[in-house]
């Protein structure tokens, strides 16, 4: 089903709307939470998370692009979960060795409630990423915002590792200057 009639169902509360929208993204969304959470219990109850997210927000929003629509929300609600998890365990892994790297180029720390400085930042890496070159956008992505092991990456690109890891510092290292020069770091 096209996204626009999947949108048009949430916008008549019609509860096929659920459905269809797991029909097309669900193993889509499943990916995005397993690469953060790993658990599978953990993976389906985000996914459900997301689908009542999107029953919500739908209306009054309407998505332009319905897939990142819910990636994003997936990948809000997973990261939100690792941490709950991670404050009761301190544990490790993945997605602690990411938010780690991407530490070296965005200012840790700052109040998280203050939200027009988030949205300001967010706006300036999305500038930053469209001025990089196709395969470096799509790497810093699938590491940053898909939570993929640099490894899997590596495979995709038929890389090393250590040519992955290598192109993913260089984008960091451009992306906190680029912050420096915008004056957000």
């Amino acid at each position: 089903m096209q996204d626009d009639r999947i949108i048009e169902l949430y916008f008549c509360r019609d509860q096929r709307a659920i459905a269809e929208t797991d029909a097309k993204y669900g193993a889509y969304c499943r990916a995005v939470a397993r690469n953060i959470l790993g658990l599978p219990q953990d993976v389906e109850e985000c996914v459900s998370d997301t689908w009542l997210q999107a029953w919500n927000a739908i209306p009054p929003r309407r998505p332009a692009r319905l897939k990142l629509f819910l990636a994003r929300i997936c990948r809000n609600l997973a990261l939100n979960r690792w941490e709950r998890e991670r404050a009761r365990k301190r544990g490790g892994g993945q997605t602690a060795l990411l938010l780690e790297e991407l530490g070296e180029c965005v200012a840790p720390g700052g109040d998280p409630a203050d939200q027009a400085q988030a949205r300001e930042l967010e706006r300036h890496i999305g500038v930053f990423l469209s001025r990089l070159p196709v395969r470096d956008r799509d790497l810093f992505l699938r590491r940053y915002f898909y939570a993929e092991s640099v490894k899997d990456i590596a495979a995709r690109y038929r890389l090393a590792e250590n040519q992955c890891s290598a192109a993913l510092s260089r984008t960091r290292k451009k992306l906190r200057t680029y912050l420096e020069q915008e004056e957000l770091l």
